[in-house]
């Protein structure tokens, strides 16, 4: 799985970040790319990155405040306008039909394709046999969701030294013995593909939180996963400030990093208020507490 920031800057964008997006490509021979958050001008910043708006087959929202949702209904139209007719799946709290709905009608928009518009609660919200998506609610003046997305393990690798050793020689048979099917030889032997395969490769788990302050679901949403992303949008000493809000310092974000025990932590949802120089005094506060953080930043692609 691949992660593309497309805006990085809290509720106001600067000359270098702009508001929260992030694009998410599953790969495993997928085509479509998934979008959380669509803040204003995330058209624009697709542009400039590798997706387009036709790509994008999920939008999950993680709440309704405008720097994360007022890019959505232009994003929207230029679906339509450039003949897109793939269906579209958005997800998000209570009030994202009504928003998405409102939109469209009062600007005299609508689209050429399929469009669903689920309006969320806690809990899992998909699986599709490779992918899971759950909601967990966090700590913010308005209904809001961080997700958490799981791969499904993957089945180990065939010995096919030890299966040529066998007498079992490459082909069709292969894929039977790969899915740890048992079949049958040509001589009657039978063979199960199980005892062939090495351990299940576990699958790649990433938490994207929207904004919030601290709250006791943050490490069940990002418990063991390889990649944490979290807003930063205070520095340690505004915790006050920052949590009357309903937003985490680096401080904060970086003790969830450590007691979920993820394996990375990306920083994004920085006040405007900091420059570039100034981020790295955020980042310092981080690794001071969690080493494996990172600061995000417009167009930064991350293999997961």
């Amino acid at each position: 799985m691949e992660l593309t920031f497309l805006g990085t800057s809290a509720g106001l964008p600067s000359t270098t970040r702009n508001v929260t997006a992030i694009v998410l490509n599953p790969q495993n021979n997928r085509s479509g790319l998934w979008l959380f958050d669509c803040g204003e001008g995330t058209q624009h910043q697709m542009l400039r990155a590798t997706a387009t708006p036709g790509k994008i087959e999920k939008i999950f929202i993680t709440h309704l405040h405008g720097d994360h949702i007022f890019g959505l209904p232009g994003l929207l139209c230029s679906r339509s306008m450039a003949g897109c007719e793939t269906p579209l799946e958005i997800y998000g709290p209570k009030g994202i039909a009504e928003f998405v709905e409102t939109t469209l009608r009062l600007s005299g928009s609508w689209t050429s394709y399929p469009l669903n518009v689920h309006e969320i609660t806690e809990g899992q919200l998909l699986d599709d046999g490779e992918l899971t998506v759950t909601a967990y609610p966090l700590t913010h003046p308005v209904e809001c969701y961080g997700y958490r997305i799981e791969e499904q393990d993957k089945s180990g690798a065939l010995d096919a030294a030890r299966l040529k050793a066998a007498g079992v020689m490459p082909g069709p048979l292969f894929q039977q013995l790969k899915r740890g099917e048992t079949v049958t030889l040509a001589d009657g032997r039978t063979v199960c593909g199980a005892d062939y395969l090495s351990a299940p490769r576990p699958g790649k788990k990433i938490a994207i939180f929207g904004d919030t302050g601290p709250t006791p679901q943050a490490v069940n949403l990002a418990r063991d996963v390889d990649v944490m992303v979290h807003e930063t949008t205070l520095e340690a000493a505004m915790a006050e400030k920052a949590n009357g809000r309903g937003h985490s310092t680096t401080q904060q974000a970086a003790e969830v990093a450590r007691d979920a025990g993820a394996k990375r932590l990306l920083m994004t949802h920085f006040s405007s208020r900091y420059s570039a120089e100034e981020c790295q005094r955020l980042l310092a506060e981080c690794q001071a507490i969690f080493p494996a953080s990172e600061l995000a930043e417009d167009f930064l692609t991350i293999t997961v």
